[in-house]
């Protein structure tokens, strides 16, 4: 375990170093590029030279990226284009809502979806199955923002009964208790719209993978002598088919990612995905790049979590 595991850090790390290279080769090879976002039409040469000497643009391609990346391994990504603050702390002061509302969506995506799947694989054939996959098909053919959309004008323009946007009612004053329990209910509809899309892709491969296991040998070894349907079902099923599960959940961790993007800018929900859209749309170059890495650690950290997992879920699985 200790070796696989060390084998693996380095080949992220690799991976990590090729992907820093690629994403700062893309983000200056965008038409206009970072001269143009920060250049004054109006400024003068020598306005011009100084803001190049501020940003190291007047310095080669590889030098830039050397400096960048010695900056970027002790947490410094540079300086925001277009609000002048350290990237670093944009990031900080973002990244607590980003990872509420992701945490939130995910553990509840993950309780419904296996929960779904169970039920429609031991209901396999039955009315509850065949409406259980109507409303899964409905969630993985809708897409993240259109389904944030419908929800804004259901629950929150005709009914009434939840707010939109943002994390907190403006304009009030709440004691520690209602302050809570405002911000949870403005976050009920981002993070029900983003675990929805993801509950339908998982529960059906749970469902499927509960099937498959239920086929099983020694399942049928166990029914046979006499155990429980209860404890057959979480003991010995349950545990084995969710093992599919755990590498489908971390090969989607980039498009949960991406659908908290889109959720966070139909709701305004004031975190990282917001950050990246606006970012995106003023060609903050600097702070692209820092997310774009960040979110790279993360994926490559989600599949390396997910490998040792497997060993957890199912101690039949050894690495060499």
């Amino acid at each position: 375990m200790g070796r696989y595991i060390i084998r693996r850090l380095l080949q992220a790390l690799l991976l990590l170093a090729l992907l820093s290279v690629g994403m700062f080769l893309l983000i200056h090879a965008l038409p206009g590029g970072p001269e143009q976002v920060i250049f004054n039409p109006r400024l003068s040469a020598a306005g011009r030279a100084a803001i190049r000497a501020r940003f190291g643009l007047d310095q080669p391609l590889y030098i830039q990226y050397l400096k960048w990346l010695g900056n970027a391994l002790v947490g410094d990504f540079g300086f925001s284009f277009v609000t002048n603050q350290p990237v670093s702390e944009l990031l900080t002061e973002r990244f607590p809502a980003t990872l509420e509302l992701f945490s939130f969506a995910l553990v509840l995506a993950l309780i419904l979806a296996i929960t779904i799947g169970v039920i429609s694989a031991v209901r396999q054939g039955s009315v509850t199955d065949y409406g259980l996959t109507t409303l899964s098909y409905f969630g993985i053919a809708m897409p993240v923002f259109l389904l944030g959309l419908f929800a804004q004008n259901i629950f929150g323009v005709w009914l009434h009964i939840l707010p939109v946007s943002g994390t907190s009612t403006l304009g009030f004053t709440y004691d520690p208790f209602n302050a809570f329990l405002d911000r949870f209910e403005h976050l009920i509809l981002p993070m029900l719209v983003l675990a929805v899309s993801f509950i339908a892709g998982w529960s059906r491969y749970m469902r499927a993978s509960m099937i498959e296991v239920s086929k099983q040998d020694y399942m049928r070894t166990a029914r046979a002598k006499g155990v429980a349907p209860v404890p057959l079902l979480i003991r010995h099923a349950l545990r084995n088919a969710v093992i599919p599960l755990i590498t489908v959940v971390a090969l989607d961790f980039g498009q949960v990612a991406g659908g908290a993007t889109i959720t966070e800018g139909v709701f305004a929900w004031p975190g990282m995905g917001l950050l990246f859209l606006d970012s995106l749309t003023n060609r903050d170059f600097p702070v692209l790049l820092a997310m774009l890495m960040i979110s790279a650690v993360f994926v490559i950290g989600f599949n390396l979590i997910a490998d040792l997992l497997y060993g957890v879920m199912d101690p039949r699985i050894r690495y060499s």
